[in-house]
C-alpha cells in the first residue's frame, strides 16, 4: 500500500510576516514523517515524527511556541492513537517539556491508562527519563506579546485567538495501519488547567483502520461538544 502523510499547522490566520516561516515547517514536518513512512516505518512513528518537529518550531502554538495562560505560563496537551488496535495515549497541562507528544506516546505505551494530567504527567515524564526545560524556553516574544496584549483592560481575546493553531498529523502506512497525532499550547491567557480538545481522545483526534485518521484544529469548547474527530470518521464509515 502507497504511503501517505498529511500535516497541518493550525486553523488561525497566518500573518504575512509568518507565512513563509509556517509553510516551511509544515513542509519540513511533513518530509520527516514522509521520510520515515517511506523507509517503511509505521504511521505511529510517522505522525509523532512530524508533530515533534512543529512541537520544537517557534511559528507554532504547540511546544516552543506555545500561547500563554492568564498567569504567563505555557501549559500543553498532546494525544496520539494508533488505528491499528486503538491505543492511545494523551497529556494535559504538562510543563516544562519540550515535547508533549514524546509523553503522550509513553503513556500510551508503558502505562495502562490514556490520559495523564499535569503533575501527575510531571512525575510519569521524570521517571521515563524525558529531559526538563527551563519554561523560558518555551516562551517566545511573540506569545508573551500577546499575553500582555490581553490583559489591558481594553483588549479582545478573542481576536487574538484567531492567529492560533493546534499542530496534527494524520498518516497511512506500506501495512494499511493508520494514526492520528496532535499537540497544543491552547488558548492564549486561558485559565490556569484549561484543558481543550487535543488531549480528549474522539475530540483532539481519532484513529481507527476501519475508517481512518483526523487530527482537529480550532476552537477546542466547541470541537468538544460534538466530539469532532470520531465524528468525522462516523460519517465517512456511512459513506458521506
Amino acid at each position: 500500500m502507497k504511503p501517505v502523510i498529511v500535516v497541518h499547522g493550525g486553523a488561525g490566520r497566518i500573518f504575512k510576516e509568518q507565512e513563509k516561516a509556517c509553510r516551511s515547517g509544515v513542509v519540513r514536518a511533513v518530509l520527516r514523517g514522509y521520510g520515515i513512512l517511506k523507509r517503511g516505518g509505521t504511521a505511529l512513528d510517522a505522525v509523532e515524527e512530524a508533530v515533534r518537529s512543529m512541537e520544537d518550531d517557534p511559528h507554532f502554538n504547540a511546544g516552543c511556541g506555545s500561547v500563554l495562560n492568564e498567569k504567563g505560563e505555557v501549559e500543553m496537551d498532546a494525544i496520539i492513537m494508533d488505528g491499528k488496535n486503538l491505543a492511545s495515549g494523551a497529556v494535559s497541562a504538562v510543563k516544562c517539556v519540550a515535547n508533549p507528544i514524546k509523553i503522550a506516546r509513553l503513556v500510551m505505551e508503558k502505562t495502562k491508562h490514556v490520559l495523564l494530567t499535569d503533575q501527575g504527567a510531571h512525575l510519569f515524564a521524570q521517571a521515563m527519563g524525558v529531559p526538563e526545560i527551563p519554561e523560558e524556553k518555551l516562551i517566545t516574544e511573540r506569545s508573551q506579546e500577546r499575553w500582555k496584549k490581553n490583559l489591558e483592560p481594553d483588549s479582545n481575546p478573542e481576536e487574538f485567538q484567531k492567529d492560533l493553531g493546534t499542530v496534527g498529523a494524520v498518516a497511512l502506512d506500506s501495512e494499511g495501519n493508520v494514526a492520528c497525532a496532535t499537540s497544543t499550547g491552547g488558548l492564549s491567557n486561558k485559565l490556569i488547567g484549561r484543558v481543550g480538545d487535543t488531549a480528549c481522545i474522539g475530540s483532539g483526534g481519532y484513529a481507527d483502520n476501519y475508517s481512518g485518521a483526523a487530527s482537529t484544529t480550532g476552537h477546542g469548547e466547541s470541537i468538544m461538544k460534538v466530539v469532532l474527530a470520531r465524528l468525522i470518521l462516523y460519517h465517512m464509515e456511512q459513506g458521506h
